[in-house]
């Protein structure tokens, strides 16, 4: 599988973790649904490491987790980090915000990520792929103009805000993400795993305080969705770090890929949720589709 296909399974996974994402945290509390979902990746990935050691050789090289040096931990640790603070901002605004326009405002960020990848990794994407960031961009402005028609205002609604908020730091760690594969040569699985065990980690504190009553908090209801949350964001997130691992996949181009995703997010929030105003947010989201599609071919 090349950089661009894996990108493209990155999107695909990453439009159902949208979709499993909003039904989990609908009329929900949102901290426990983090903790749990992410406790379902961080098991899929302990125990594999743990059957690895007691049955070496027994995992493909792809499942294999490398050991690390305290360094290396810390460089992961920071990965975990900047993911946490982008999660509590994101899923918060996904809660009061319909799918269909909280996947387009996420699918932006891959006009953050080109220019932070000029600006810190010199990528130099084709012409066709900077007209591609601009249809990207207009089709966002021309979602703002539709979401005024649900009473949401771009710029004074405090979950776009929020959103908007998680996005960039998602930008931030996709950069960083660049950093690790490109040029410290971590191997995905290696990534994947610890990210997840410390991302537990980092919850825990969070999730005790929710169920300690440490502030004024929602019920927590079971979805079947919680731990379909980790399992499609892991297999997401793995092909999308073996693309970013490739030499030649440019990290502008694969983040674009990946966002996407918001096609499979738009046409399940109408069909799943049953959200207004789909036809009128149609061709924005074409617009959104069209700027990738620019990306990918130039």
């Amino acid at each position: 599988m090349d950089w661009i296909q894996a990108s493209l399974v990155a999107a695909l996974f990453l439009g159902l973790y949208d979709l499993c994402n909003k039904h989990a945290v609908a009329n929900n509390a949102v901290l426990p649904v983090i903790f749990l979902g992410t406790l379902c990746a961080a098991s899929v990935w302990i125990a594999l490491m743990a059957l690895d050691r007691l049955l070496p050789g027994s995992l493909t090289e792809a499942l294999q987790v490398d050991p690390l040096t305290w360094s290396q931990h810390g460089q992961i640790l920071i990965k975990s980090s900047i993911v946490a603070c982008s999660w509590v901002f994101t899923y918060f605004a996904v809660k009061h915000l319909p799918v269909s326009v909280a996947g387009p405002v996420r699918s932006t960020g891959p006009l953050w990520t080109f220019v932070g990848a000029l600006a810190l990794f010199g990528e130099r994407p084709h012409a066709v792929q900077g007209i591609g960031v601009l249809v990207t961009l207009l089709s966002f402005v021309a979602l703002s103009l539709v979401g005024r028609a649900e009473g949401i205002s771009f710029h004074r609604d405090k979950w776009i805000g929020s959103l908007a908020a998680g996005t960039l730091l998602g930008v931030v760690s996709t950069l960083y993400d660049k950093h690790l594969f490109g040029t410290l040569r971590f191997r995905p699985s290696t990534v994947q795993a610890w990210f997840s065990i410390y991302l537990v980690a980092l919850f825990l504190p969070l999730a005790i305080g929710w169920k300690r009553r440490w502030w004024a908090r929602g019920e927590f209801r079971w979805r079947w969705t919680i731990p379909c949350i980790g399992l499609t964001l892991l297999v997401s997130d793995y092909v999308y770090f073996g693309a970013l691992r490739d030499p030649e996949g440019l990290v502008s181009v694969v983040t674009a890929i990946r966002r996407s995703s918001v096609l499979v997010g738009f046409v399940g929030g109408l069909w799943w949720f049953r959200e207004k105003n789909g036809w009128r947010k149609l061709p924005a989201v074409l617009g959104l589709l069209l700027g990738v599609v620019l990306i990918v071919v130039g």
